[in-house]
This record gives structure tokens, sequence and C-alpha cells, in this order.
């Protein structure tokens, strides 16, 4: 099917665009055939049901996910996760209920809102919970404005900074600039932890407290963190724990047994929703007992064998999401604890752990490895050996799609010159791993006798290298059809 009217071919290129990038008119015409495009064109045709299933599942076979490829996105833990928690969060009793029903008809969704946060305390060593944050970074806000309102009734609010570690996360710093405060960085030494000697510099009677992430973003356990937790609370300020990298320690540590005042969770990375892809999240957040009447309101509450949402917390720092968080992020996390139990959560820490040193060993021959000890469920190498060679992070990771992979995280933490954060979860196989290992492999060599290969890679997905400055600083939102 060829289109020699020029009208015609505009419109074929405007349905190529509405479609998702289509390359060409014949490739229009075999994926959808001449009725769809004239149909989506604007053209009144009608368009049989085959037609736009065999588009849509073409569109859906570019996708990289974690259940067609491998996805070792350092920090964002893209670990697999079992599909029956999936059927139990579609399950009709809990899809068809509605935010506003009353109470006592809906006695089993708040049973589980209230278990969860049982279990969520216990794993974290926490005396109270809040599941209203939909995102870990929501989360944090949480948590900060908790501590705000802590040293504020206490009539202390001369404490206008926070202390964050250099390698942290970079919604630290943002999230407690929201909630009004001051950043103070406390540079790592050279483990890659944090210096005790910078951190005491930096405490005084302005610090209300600390944010630290444990295991670190470099994938190292803080070994010195009672001694830090108590630093900081002799000078009076609160330690807020990053629990974006729980999946490390489940069942091996409790945060709030060393000395941290308050910690979120992500349930979209540590217990089972699938992260990323602009769906729901959910960072319920762990308090000790000085901080509980602070949480958000509502909190769910058991009055013998009725539970019900309590409202009368006059310290709250009030509501931070329409009704009481994503409910069916909670489902999938409760269905994913209740299956594993405590020796199962220990397991995925024992997993992910052995994973991420395999990988490691595995690399550190050809890969530099800026903080080459043992590391936790991720580590840091670096590509500045191969940077001498004209090869850069980026152009890795572009080669990796190539080869079937999904790139790691690249230039974070910034500490790391051309940093290449990989974790591997404790959800792959090693033979999923030794593959990962041979392409890694592969790319060294390549880098060395051919490195052109990797400076325009990737050569085979629809979309090769596109100006990625000017699509984040001038991006265009709006379809025009030209």
């Amino acid at each position: 099917m060829v289109l020699t009217d020029n009208n015609a071919k505009r419109k074929f290129k405007k349905v190529a665009v509405l479609l998702g990038g289509i390359s060409s008119e014949r490739e229009v015409s075999i994926r959808s055939g001449k009725a769809v495009a004239t149909a989506l064109a604007g053209e009144g045709y009608e368009v049989a049901e085959i037609d736009v299933v065999r588009h849509f599942t073409h569109l859906a076979s570019r996708q990289i996910c974690i259940d067609s490829s491998f996805y070792p996105l350092g920090s964002c833990t893209m670990k697999y996760n079992p599909k029956v928690n999936e059927r139990t969060a579609s399950l009709e009793g809990f899809t068809n209920l509605h935010p506003l029903q009353p109470e006592d008809t809906c006695q089993g969704a708040l049973r589980i809102m209230y278990e969860l946060g049982n279990y969520l305390a216990e794993i974290g060593g926490m005396d109270s919970v809040t599941l209203q944050p939909a995102a870990g970074a929501l989360g944090e806000l949480c948590g900060i404005m908790m501590i705000k309102a802590y040293h504020i009734s206490r009539g202390d609010s001369a404490r206008r900074v926070i202390l964050v570690p250099d390698s942290a996360h970079g919604t630290n710093p943002a999230t407690a600039a929201m909630a009004g405060f001051q950043i103070k960085k406390v540079p790592s030494n050279d483990r890659g932890t944090v210096d005790i000697a910078e951190l005491e510099n930096a405490l005084g009677d302005d610090v209300a407290g600390m944010m630290l992430t444990n295991p670190n973003t470099l994938g190292i356990f803080e070994s010195d963190v009672e001694t830090i937790c108590r630093l900081v609370h002799e000078a009076g300020g609160l330690m807020y724990g990053d629990g974006a990298n729980m999946n490390a320690v489940l069942g091996k540590y409790r945060p709030g047994d060393v000395g941290f005042d308050a910690m979120h969770f992500n349930l979209h990375k540590t217990f089972s929703t699938p992260h990323g892809g602009g769906g729901p999240g959910s960072g319920p957040v762990g308090v000790k007992s000085h901080l509980e009447p602070f949480l958000p309101a509502p909190v769910v509450i058991k009055n013998e064998d009725t539970y019900t949402l309590d409202y009368n917390r006059p310290q709250s720092i009030g509501r931070l999401h329409s009704f009481y968080g994503n409910f069916l992020v909670m489902v999938r996390a409760y269905t994913y604890i209740r299956s594993l139990g405590p020796e199962g959560l220990r397991q995925v820490a024992e997993s992910a752990v052995v994973n991420a040193n395999y990988l490691m060993a595995k690399l550190r021959e050809v890969y530099e490895v800026p903080y080459d000890h043992f590391c936790m469920h991720e580590f840091v190498a670096s590509a500045s050996e191969h940077k001498k060679l004209g090869v850069r992070a980026l152009d890795i990771a572009k080669r990796l799609l190539d080869m079937g992979f999904h790139a790691p995280t690249v230039y974070f933490p910034l500490i790391v010159e051309e940093a290449l954060m990989i974790e591997p979860t404790e959800t792959e196989s090693k033979e999923t791993l030794d593959e990962f290992i041979s392409a890694m492999l592969q790319i060294d060599r390549e880098a060395r006798e051919s490195p052109d290969i990797l400076k325009t890679a990737p050569h085979n997905m629809p979309v090769s290298r596109v100006d990625e400055t000017t699509a984040a600083r001038r991006p265009n939102l709006a379809w025009s059809g030209e």
C-alpha cells in the first residue's frame, strides 16, 4: 500500500506521531493498515479491532520492563514482584471500595492498614506508622515536618539546619528545603561513609536533625551509625532514616534499634509494588513514641474487634494525601510480607547482598570500584578509566540496551566520577548475572578495540541517541500534528 497523494502522506505523518513514532508510511500500513491511519487522522473510518490490538501490542513490545529484561537500576530496587500480589490487589472487595463509605462496611481494608502498619513498625524498630505518604519523597517530607513540629512543641524553634551526607539521595536536601530548613552537607571519608570528625564540626544548637540512608547510596553500610545517632541526639537533634535501601537489611537490622527517630519505607521498592512507570507509590513513615503525636491524621486504630479512623489528633501535622494513602499498594505489601514471613524477608536481604557482591567481584578487574570493599545490595563502579579512551558511562549504558539489559543508574552518586550504580536485587538467577557480566566484559573490550560502537549505541532499539539536554531544558509537551 503506497501513498502518492501529498495530503495523505501528511495524514500518515500525523498518525505516525500519534501512534508513537512509527518510522515510515510502509510501517504504518503494515502494522495497522490504511484504515487505522485514516481513522485516527480524522477521516471517520472504522478500525478493525485486530488492527488496533496488533498496533498497540507492537508498541508494548518496544518497552523494557522487569518482566522482559534484567533491570539493575541502582538505588531503585527494580526487582521482580510476585504476580500473586497483583492478583490479591485486584480482588473485587478491594478494587470496589470507596474511601468515603462507612467504616463498618470496610473493616477488612482497615484491618489490613492496621496490621500492615504494625508489621512495618516491627521491621523498622519503630512504635507507630502512618501509611498516608504516596512515595518515598513525600515520606521524607512527612518525617521532617514531624521533626520540625517536635522542636516547635518544645519551644526550640531556633533549630533551622538539617545535616545531609554528600552521598545522599537528591530528595533529602530538597525535602529539608521544602520544609523550611537550611542544608549543611557532611563529607564522606575514604571508606564512603560519614566522616565522624566532619559531623562533629557540623553539629550545633541550630541543628534540628540529620537525614541518613543506611546502607548508603554507595551500597555501603554505615558501620558508625550508632555513634552518628548518639552525636546528633547529644546535640539536641533527631535522626531521620531514608529507608530506600531497606531491601538490603530486612530482618537483619532495625533502624529504630540504633537511634533513628523516624524513617520511611518504600512499599514500591522493598515490598512488592512494581517501581516506576508513573504508577502509584507508597512511602509509609515509622516513628518512635515521642513523634507519634505529630503523625498525619487520620490514623487507623483498633477498639476491641473494631477498626476505626482516628481524626482526634490535636498535634498532627495535618493531611499529606487525599484520604488514607494508596490502598492497593498497601494490599500488595501486606500480601508480600505475609507470604514471606520473617525468615523469607531475611532471605531477601541475604540474596540481594550475595548477588551484589558477586557482580562486584566479577567486574572489579575491568571497571574501577572506588570504594572497593564488602558492599550490601548495590555497588558503584566507575568508567573513569574508560573515559580516557573516549568512552563514558552513558555510552556503556546505551550499549547495554543493545544486549538486552536495562542500563544501571549513571552519574549518581555525584561523589563518584562516571558512576555506574548497579543493583541486581535478590530475584535474579546466577545465570542472568553471568550474562550481564559477559555483556559488561564485552563492552570493556569494545571500548579498547572499537569505541565508536559504544559512542553510537544503541543500534537496534526503536530510538537511538537523543538530545537529552535539549529534551530536559526545552521539552516539547504539545502535539501539533506537524
